[in-house]
């Protein structure tokens, strides 16, 4: 793992935070490479100033860092071997663009605030000698209650509680589970699935419209409703289950050419762009995500 503070411009891209809260009015997470972060305002109360004192850093940081204060953090930050050419890292957290500060960049920053700073800063001196002895990439994780090593990323847990939950009856097919190898290459190309990221609802929509227009139950027989459950700590759990259609076996080869030939290369970017906007995708992704669920993507794009 890196400390280099690559420019925000690609780390943007690159990073979505996986974890991330609020513990004692300190805003922090971990990104998804297992780099643990402060926000500007979490590391202003960590070093006992105005947020304001930090926000301008990131405002303003190419001409912050040729005044004597952006000086002396600079030179901490080359001390240690990283960049400081971008002190912090642009990432989005539900659509909102937030500045974060990795623990180089905060430990940086406070040690100007303890021991650098014009003015006596008791908070800065007091959570400097703190972090000196526990590192602040242990106490973020230990805040957060994040494991590097054990934890199991929250989208892969929502896709298995999901796939134990909903059992269909012989005869029948689910739009959710025929779609779990998208929901899979998703996963392991970056998309954040959650209650926010439920891809066979959009899949869902495009083939109900086509079975119906297309009069499919004429050649197949009736769909029909069937109970679909979400996990408790789903929002969509406090109604109890859903209604989501299932659909004649018959018509499973039907649904996979269609699934294929119409909404991989047709779609499904359109459904990734806007979950990109929403901030649960980096947008260099797509792309990625779009080649590895279909070939077919890749003559589409052409």
């Amino acid at each position: 793992m890196s400390n280099g503070l690559i420019s925000g411009k690609q780390k943007e891209l690159d990073l979505i935070p996986i974890t991330e809260g609020e513990i004692d009015g300190i805003g922090m997470g971990v990104l998804s490479d297992g780099t643990p972060y402060l926000s500007a305002r979490g590391l202003a109360r960590l070093c006992g100033v105005v947020a304001s004192g930090i926000t301008t850093l990131t405002s303003s940081w190419e001409s912050e860092r040729l005044k004597p204060r952006g000086q002396k953090i600079s030179a901490l930050l080359r001390e240690q071997g990283v960049n400081p050419d971008n002190l912090f890292i642009q990432v989005t957290i539900n659509g909102t663009k937030t500045s974060a500060f990795n623990d180089v960049a905060c430990m940086s920053v406070l040690e100007y605030y303890a021991f650098d700073s014009s003015s006596d800063n008791d908070t800065a001196i007091k959570n400097y000698r703190a972090l000196a002895r526990r590192s602040i990439r242990e106490f973020i994780y230990t805040s957060l209650g994040y494991d590097p090593k054990s934890l199991i990323p929250d989208s892969w847990k929502h896709f298995h509680d999901r796939m134990l939950l909903n059992e269909i009856p012989r005869g029948y097919f689910s739009i959710f589970k025929e779609i779990a190898d998208i929901i899979v290459s998703g996963i392991r190309h970056g998309l954040k699935i959650d209650s926010h990221v439920v891809p066979d609802i959009s899949v869902g929509r495009f083939w109900s419209d086509y079975w119906s227009s297309n009069r499919l139950d004429s050649k197949h027989g009736e769909r029909k409703k069937y109970p679909h459950s979400y996990p408790d700590y789903f929002p969509q759990a406090k109604s109890g289950p859903l209604l989501a259609y299932i659909y004649p076996l018959s018509a499973l080869g039907e649904f996979r050419i269609w699934l294929e030939e119409n909404y991989l290369p047709n779609k499904f970017q359109n459904y990734l762009e806007n979950k990109s906007k929403q901030g649960f995708l980096p947008v260099s992704n797509i792309d990625l995500l779009m080649d590895a669920v279909s070939p077919l993507t890749i003559e589409h794009k052409k």
